[in-house]
């Protein structure tokens, strides 16, 4: 079964920090892309990182500030977002992916979400 749960959002000052986990069925863990996509209100769903065997890939408005890693003992995907900024408000949600992309269209399942407010 595929199964992604996101946790750890919240709100920041612009210029702090903060980590998305998201705990992974092993099936989703093993078989899929996992990554990281966010949403505003009234706009399409944005791809912000997604991690491989071999590599990742990032969007280039978080390229620099965002880190994605895993755990591969505890089936756990993480998200480190520095230096955040206010534009980076957003719904973010934890995908198991068919492809490597930031194409909505190719996730297969997606978490409940977790909000992300950066104050200015």
């Amino acid at each position: 079964q595929v199964q992604v749960v996101e946790s750890g959002g919240g709100s920041v000052q612009g210029g702090g920090s903060l980590r998305l986990s998201c705990a992974a069925s092993e099936f989703a863990y093993r078989y899929y892309f996992l990554g990281w996509f966010r949403q505003v209100p009234g706009k399409e769903h944005e791809g912000v990182a997604i991690i491989s065997d071999r590599s990742t890939l990032y969007a280039d408005s978080v390229k620099g500030r965002f880190t994605i890693s895993r755990d591969n003992a505890k089936n756990t995907l993480y998200l480190q977002m520095d230096s955040l900024k206010p534009e980076d408000t957003a719904v973010y949600y934890c995908v198991a992916s068919n492809r490597f992309s930031f194409q909505w269209s190719d996730v297969y399942r997606w978490g409940q979400g977790t909000q992300v407010t950066v104050s200015s």
